[in-house]
């Protein structure tokens, strides 16, 4: 075994479902050593058939006590990775780096009483797996999750959003959820519509969640493409709410999903 193989273990692909014509999630098998905290991501690597290793990385869905890894993808045409990774099947092999990554976690805040958890397209998979954690639930009064996709088909998950009520663990804890579906391109029935930027601006975010962003009270983390997040963490800042840092407490954590 070399010492590139040394850092990885061979995973098992148990399940692949698609949730739109670009849009999919997939299990596979977990190592028992693998451990990682919530909003954590892991390095996939894909064996191409000419043998080379394309690697990226991937926020968990799934939850740091579960027996498997989920992933959920977007798949870019004609992309190095995701066009790999889409045609892998039940049985294929996916390649884990033994080392999780990132501080998209809650341990990067003091206090706070309202978690806000902000997702664009795909970002929504480190949120899901911080859901499912009694912690998580316990530690906050009130919890809006704000997710935004294009177009209505593209909102996945939704039957996993609106049962947290019937998990056993989470049982009197899930009415502090308040769930903001955001649609930018089309009208759909219980979603806004617009950028989560303008929809900031304009108060309609926090009206439709029913609780107020500030930096008494407010701790928020934000996923998804790089331009939401770097502009959502600017406007963030006119309101002084500020990035978390190690040398400086703050309000706000990101992670650029790819």
């Amino acid at each position: 075994m070399t010492a590139t193989e040394d850092k990885f273990t061979r995973e098992t692909i148990t399940a692949v479902w698609p949730w739109s014509d670009n849009l999919f999630s997939l299990r596979t098998t977990r190592d028992p050593r693998y451990r990682f905290r919530a909003g954590q991501f892991a390095r996939l690597g894909v064996r191409k058939a000419d043998g080379d290793i394309v690697w990226r990385a991937y926020s968990m869905v799934s939850a740091p006590h579960d027996e498997f890894l989920e992933f959920f993808s977007i798949v870019v045409p004609g992309g190095a990775f995701t066009s790999e990774l889409s045609r892998l099947r039940e049985g294929d092999e996916l390649l884990v780096e033994k080392q999780p990554y990132g501080y998209l976690t809650l341990e990067r805040f003091g206090g706070g009483r309202d978690l806000w958890l902000l997702a664009t397209g795909t970002g929504l998979a480190p949120f899901l797996s911080m859901l499912q954690e009694p912690d998580t639930w316990e530690r906050f009064e009130r919890i809006v999750l704000v997710y935004s996709v294009r177009e209505a088909r593209d909102l996945a998950y939704q039957d996993v959003i609106n049962g947290y009520g019937q998990v056993e663990h989470l049982e009197g804890l899930t009415d502090r959820l308040v769930y903001v579906p955001v649609v930018t391109r089309e009208e759909h029935p219980g979603a806004l519509r617009g950028r989560i930027t303008t929809l900031i601006e304009n108060g309609e975010l926090e009206r439709a969640a029913g609780v107020t962003l500030s930096p008494e009270h407010s701790r928020i983390l934000i996923c998804g493409n790089p331009e939401m997040v770097d502009d959502t963490r600017q406007l963030l800042k006119t309101r002084d709410l500020q990035l978390a840092l190690s040398r400086r407490p703050g309000q706000v954590a990101v992670e650029n999903y790819w």
